[in-house]
């Protein structure tokens, strides 16, 4: 029990406190948007490569847990087209949840399973990070720019969005230098301390990004999007790992990682690229506050 109280309290209870502190010290949005660009391009990157260095890749169950992932995230990216276009949702609004039900959180991720497994189970999520991401990046990238309002993406837009990503750059060069032995000595703890810095700073942006103001905004599809998320996909994933043989750690990892809700940053986007912001915020906020229930369940489920 102190090891489940140890990996969710402090992961929940920092989302709370960044809610709180947006709201009552923090009120200013350039502080957090500050924030939130150190982590996405240095501290969380930082902590990619740090997980994946020392492991020995030659070990690792890479294509069986790429396979499952991606099939449960084709799977997820059909179901969140078609639950749009049901529900009657324009293509605006159909951004929103095909994000809600394909994003995730990956900063909440590392919090839990680094708790609960160590520095192994750290290694792993970075694995599915750096499997999910391109995944994600090209179809919602994708998803935005065929809008009808303007021809098809040109392939070089797509490619320079995901070469340019930082988290795919942390998951190449990880490799890399797993591939070379590892962190050498001096530089090994700088950029674990970065890495380190990363969860915590992480996850009080998230909770400043939440809005409570959102939760009666079209009810029915932010409960069908949640349902997709937090229970489908990682059942999906589960399903798909245990049929492929993938080990109980790492599966343990892919399945939590695909129940995590989905990324703050979704709202973001969805401002930027012509999205539904309004339901973006909605479905982000009612996600993590379900994710309160669904994540133990998935850990007491598959944790090995």
């Amino acid at each position: 029990m102190s090891a489940w109280l140890d990996a969710f309290v402090p992961a929940f209870a920092l989302l709370a406190l960044g809610a709180l502190l947006k709201r009552r010290l923090l009120r200013d949005d350039t502080v957090w948007a500050g924030m939130e660009r150190l982590i996405y391009w240095v501290l969380l990157p930082s902590l990619i490569v740090a997980a994946l260095a020392p492991l020995d890749l030659a070990s690792l169950p890479l294509g069986r847990i790429a396979v499952a992932i991606w099939i449960a995230l084709g799977i997820g990216t059909v179901v969140s087209v078609l639950l749009a276009r049901a529900l009657g949702h324009g293509h605006p609004a159909m951004t929103s949840v095909l994000q809600g039900g394909i994003r995730f959180n990956n900063l909440m991720g590392f919090a839990i399973v680094g708790a609960l497994f160590g520095a192994e189970g750290t290694g792993f999520g970075a694995v599915a990070t750096g499997i999910i991401v391109p995944f994600v990046q090209t179809v919602t990238t994708l998803a935005f720019a065929f809008d009808g309002k303007r021809g098809p993406p040109r392939p070089a837009t797509v490619v320079r969005h995901l070469v340019l990503n930082p988290l795919l750059l942390a998951v190449a060069v990880g490799f890399a230098i797993a591939m070379l032995g590892g962190l050498p000595p001096g530089l090994a703890p700088t950029v674990q301390a970065l890495g380190r810095a990363s969860v915590a700073l992480g996850l009080l942006c998230v909770g400043a990004a939440l809005s409570l103001d959102s939760f009666t905004d079209r009810v029915g599809t932010q409960a069908a999007t949640g349902v997709l998320k937090l229970a489908v996909m990682p059942a999906l994933t589960w399903g798909l790992c245990s049929a492929l043989g993938v080990p109980p750690l790492a599966l343990a990892v892919a399945v939590i990682f695909m129940a995590l809700p989905t990324a703050a940053t979704s709202y973001v986007m969805a401002r930027a690229m012509g999205g539904d912001a309004p339901l973006m915020a909605a479905i982000t906020t009612t996600e993590h506050i379900a994710a309160i229930a669904t994540l133990p369940f998935w850990v007491w489920l598959v944790a090995p």
